[in-house]
């Protein structure tokens, strides 16, 4: 609990405005309700007022100071609803169907952050996690220098220690530049969350060319495109999980490596590997894990599991204020 502590902790100091489209959940307003009495960020709610105010009674919390914001009476709805035609006329959508569209209030949301009214948005205690990234990529977009939005999950360990896995949750069979966005967007969020430089270990069951073969071959060549697009970062591979973790095993298999024996970010070569990787640690190593943290649009949209605990929406949300 230490991190998720930090964590509340560094968003209480950023003050930062997070929207939360599924307004009229009961979960949603109950943490909403402790985001704002415990000043850890600024929420907006998104519903209709009536049922979003009866939500809240139901459930016993005061929301009093809370923006409720229902789409279809907001001013910006209509020039809304206009941009997203102009934005998706080419895939043959009609005026009918972008006013439906943005009358979604996860739209709605993404348009916010679009527009600079909101740093983050949270949702997916009842969308699909497909429907959240529909509306995030649509109209957020992509940072700059990645090519796909990926996760990554923040794993604490019982000893004190934290390391970043990624992509563990949302691309199953990446290529080499959309594993080098992965480790780029991952190696931001470790620096952002983490505030530790990041040192990423590109893994594969090869260490520098002690085996070959054509799965190893994608991750030198992603690892390559990483040094590329973002030489500012310590990155290497192709490495093995132990080179990168152990220094006396990485001095041996990759000495000279800047990352070899210190990596803190990890970067699985497909989502079998990752998604195995994170729930060993989880349940071998007792970890805590943290996520998954959506990661490479242009501003935050997190998404939550269905059967997430309110506690869950305030720490995605205290995550979503950091990254923002």
């Amino acid at each position: 609990m230490d991190v998720i502590n930090k964590f509340r902790e560094s968003a209480a100091g950023k003050r930062k405005i997070i929207v939360l489209p599924e307004g009229e959940e009961e979960r949603v307003v109950k943490a909403a309700h402790f985001l704002h009495t415990g000043g850890l960020l600024t929420p907006i709610l998104l519903g209709n007022e009536q049922q979003v105010k009866s939500t809240a009674a139901k459930a016993g919390v005061n929301i009093d100071g809370v923006r409720i914001i229902h789409p279809e009476q907001e001013d910006h709805y209509e020039n809304w609803c206009r941009e997203y035609y102009e934005l998706r006329r080419h895939k043959g959508i009609s005026q009918a169907q972008a006013a439906e569209a943005v009358r979604n209030p996860l739209f709605f949301a993404a348009f916010m952050l679009r527009h600079g009214m909101a740093d983050g948005a949270v949702a997916g205690s009842v969308n699909t996690t497909g429907d959240v990234l529909r509306a995030a990529i649509q109209v957020v977009g992509l940072s700059d220098d990645v090519s796909v939005v990926s996760s990554s999950f923040i794993m604490a360990l019982p000893d004190g220690a934290i390391y970043t896995f990624g992509d563990c949750a949302v691309i199953p069979d990446p290529d080499p530049e959309q594993l080098a966005s992965i480790a780029i967007s991952s190696s931001r969020t470790h620096e952002k969350l983490i505030e530790q430089e990041p040192i990423t270990a590109m893994l594969s069951f090869s260490t520098k060319g002690s085996a070959r073969h054509p799965l190893a071959d994608k991750v030198i060549a992603a690892t390559e495109i990483v040094k590329k697009t973002a030489p500012y970062l310590k990155v290497d591979g192709e490495l093995q999980f132990d080179a990168a973790l152990l220094e006396s095993v990485g001095s041996k298999k990759a000495p000279g490596s800047p990352v070899a024996g210190k990596a803190n970010v990890f970067i699985f070569p497909d989502l079998n590997a990752g998604n195995i990787g994170y729930k060993m640690v989880q349940r071998l190593a007792k970890a805590e894990a943290i996520g998954p943290v959506i990661q490479g649009l242009k501003k935050p949209y997190n998404d939550l599991s269905r059967g997430c605990s309110v506690e869950d929406i305030i720490n995605v949300a205290c995550i979503c204020a950091i990254l923002s």
